[in-house]
């Protein structure tokens, strides 16, 4: 990732097999546009670069399994067939996907770990209707429960200013939920113009970065990293000062927790299959003895009838 412009050639690969594509999407790229003149997108790049797997059965050719922002960079994730979507698709549904972005927050976040709860709906005020907002603010319609995880990696300055690398777990996926939820808590992401009140206008780019993607796909899940251009040697801009933890150790204890929350799931399911199969079975010898009992009584009164004839 550089501070240079996105180009059709400039698409970078992490990812690749016969059902999917995982690319590094560019900062100051949007994923697809049905406007005719916006010729630069995630979908004209993948045209340019695999015009062999273009889909002439999709409107865009591909299918883009989850969306980022304009601003924003990171894995993406597209399928190259409809059975590969569906798949993922349902991951996405039933929120067992983990994704982690990287962020550098205005100013110095003093909770190292915290749950950004607020729920976040529709910005129904005059002028600001491509916005979200928070709930109880003035205008918000629609609101929505939204949780985000928010760890604190790194502490330093960006051009002389205080700010906060930080990682961002968003377990819910509400339009630009990281975004107004870190500007929620007064550590606005640097360069979000939309969600500093129009101030934040110095930054080449918006520091948002959406660095793992993790879909438990079957049989083989699938778990994909982008390359952290949030440091100095990419950005001489930003200079850290003090470290609380290392990008690898986070991520590593992320995903360490995420197989012992499926290792559980796995568990409880299959606690919850054995006690229906018991409970068939149950229900079964149940069915059995009635039966063998409705017999018996029947046996005895034809039994009856004969003595008494």
């Amino acid at each position: 990732m550089t501070t240079e412009p996105a180009s059709l050639e400039n698409l970078r690969v992490l990812y690749q097999n016969d059902d999917y594509i995982v690319v590094d999407k560019h900062w100051d790229i949007r994923i697809d546009s049905k406007m005719w003149y916006e010729k630069l997108t995630v979908q004209a790049q993948l045209r340019h670069r695999f015009p062999q797997l273009v889909d002439t059965s999709t409107y865009y050719g591909f299918r883009f399994c989850h969306q980022l922002d304009f601003s924003t960079s990171g894995a993406l994730c597209v399928a190259l067939n409809k059975a590969a979507a569906g798949q993922a698709y349902r991951c996405f549904k039933d929120r067992t996907v983990t994704k982690a972005y990287l962020a550098l927050l205005r100013g110095w976040v003093e909770k190292e770990t915290q749950t950004l709860d607020s729920a976040i709906g529709k910005n129904s005020t005059e002028g600001k209707t491509h916005m979200m907002c928070i709930e109880g603010t003035e205008g918000c319609e629609n609101s929505k429960p939204c949780q985000t995880e928010l760890m604190v990696l790194e502490y330093g300055l960006y051009d002389g200013d205080p700010v906060t690398k930080v990682l961002l777990l968003p377990l819910t996926g509400r339009t630009h939920q990281l975004r107004v939820h870190c500007s929620a808590i007064s550590h606005p992401i640097v360069g979000d113009f939309t969600y500093s009140s129009g101030t934040d206008d110095g930054p080449y780019r918006m520091m948002l970065h959406a660095h793992l993607l993790y879909i438990p796909l079957e049989p083989q899940p699938l778990l994909v990293t982008s390359e952290d251009p949030f440091v100095p040697s990419s950005d001489a801009k930003w200079l850290p000062q003090h470290s609380l933890r290392t990008l690898t150790s986070t991520v590593e204890a992320l995903l360490e927790s995420r197989a012992e929350q499926e290792r559980k799931m796995k568990e409880e399911e299959q606690e919850k299959v054995k006690r229906e199969e018991d409970r068939k079975k149950c229900s079964k010898k149940q069915k059995i003895k009635r039966e063998s009992e409705e017999q018996r009584r029947q046996c005895q009164e034809w039994l009856s009838e004969w003595a008494g004839d």
